[in-house]
């Protein structure tokens, strides 16, 4: 019997190193040695206690990048192949599913938050979701799962060429979905409390307006950069309520929300003045593999670089002491990326 060392989130704020047996292969699944984490959202919130759908202890983790040990009901997959994977593990058969919707499946298990995930040396993984690495590096397969989480929720927006896409949040996430949005056709504006942030979608992405939201002209702003219309797309990318709360007034009549972001509480807003918008809210729940082909093919072609936002870079030993300071603006994290020997 051999053992594979794991991290676990034993309760906010802690982790603990360990040991579990390694898994074996069994019928439509594969087993996967672990070569990349990256660090999400979901994994912060997990951290600090915040993360809906969310028990302890959990191992986390679902950006991974990996190599393919065995697999069994995949012929199209090689011993050794360098792999990505859907971490969204979906039933098949409830309404969701029966209409090409498994992302938002009925039952949905996510690899690091319903069930455990990828801090560990060996994962198995059901056979259905192995993506291909498609010759992409390490660190490209490993943010794929992110970006696809962007572009899913541009999906769901519908943007029309020359549209104003209003980003709120410049996380990865919402640097992702900035991404998608300029490739839809958007003007995109990106909303922020971290100027350095800001500094970072104007240099690396070239989204060409920025604001700081914690001034108190916002919508003056936007009204000025829409040539007083405001954005007809707002997209929110924080999971912060106050965040999420307070974009409702900054849609245009007939204006489109998206909740990528996700927190635990109840979302309000004035009825009159969504009315009058006869405005529409959306969330936007995970991505599905036409979003991973999407990331994937932008990748290749040139119109993303993923590496990008990898600002952090530690050993999977180094995980537990550094965790905390991730967490912290000042250290100017946008993405940690975790390297398994």
């Amino acid at each position: 019997m051999s053992y594979v060392k794991k991290l676990t989130c034993i309760s906010p704020g802690n982790f603990e190193y360990g040991e579990s047996e390694r898994p074996s292969l069994t019928r439509d699944h594969a087993i996967l040695k672990i070569k990349r984490i990256g660090i999400c959202g979901t994994d912060l919130h997990a951290f600090e206690g915040t993360q809906p759908y969310f028990n302890y202890p959990r191992i986390l983790g679902h950006e991974l990048a990996a190599e393919l040990v065995e697999v069994d009901g995949r012929d199209d997959f090689k011993q050794h192949e360098i792999v990505a994977f859907i971490p969204y593990f979906n039933c098949g058969t409830c309404i969701a599913c029966r209409n090409r919707r498994p992302n938002c499946c009925v039952s949905l298990k996510v690899s690091g938050v319903h069930i455990d995930g990828g801090m560990v040396e060996y994962l198995s993984v059901p056979s259905y979701s192995l993506v291909h690495g498609d010759g992409l590096d390490l660190d490209s397969l490993a943010l794929i799962e992110p970006l696809a989480i962007g572009a899913h929720g541009v999906r769901r927006a519908g943007i029309k060429e020359g549209e104003f896409v209003l980003v709120v949040g410049a996380g990865p996430i919402g640097l992702g979905t900035m991404e998608f949005a300029r490739i839809a056709g958007g003007q995109v504006i990106a909303l922020d409390l971290v100027d350095s942030r800001l500094q970072f979608c104007k240099q690396n992405l070239g989204v060409p307006f920025t604001i700081n939201g914690s001034n108190s002209d916002v919508v003056e702003q936007l009204k000025e950069i829409t040539d007083g219309n405001m954005p007809t797309v707002v997209i929110d990318a924080t999971g912060s309520r106050g965040a999420i709360n307070g974009a409702f007034n900054f849609m245009a009549h007939g204006g489109r929300y998206v909740l990528i972001g996700l927190q635990k509480e109840m979302i309000s807003f004035s009825h009159p003045e969504f009315h009058k918008r006869e405005a529409t809210l959306m969330s936007s729940r995970n991505a599905t593999r036409e979003d991973f082909d999407h990331v994937i093919s932008s990748i290749k072609n040139g119109s993303i670089n993923p590496t990008n936002y990898i600002t952090h870079r530690v050993g999977f030993d180094q995980v537990k002491d550094q965790f905390a300071s991730w967490l912290n603006p000042a250290n100017g994290v946008i993405k940690a990326m975790v390297e398994m020997v």
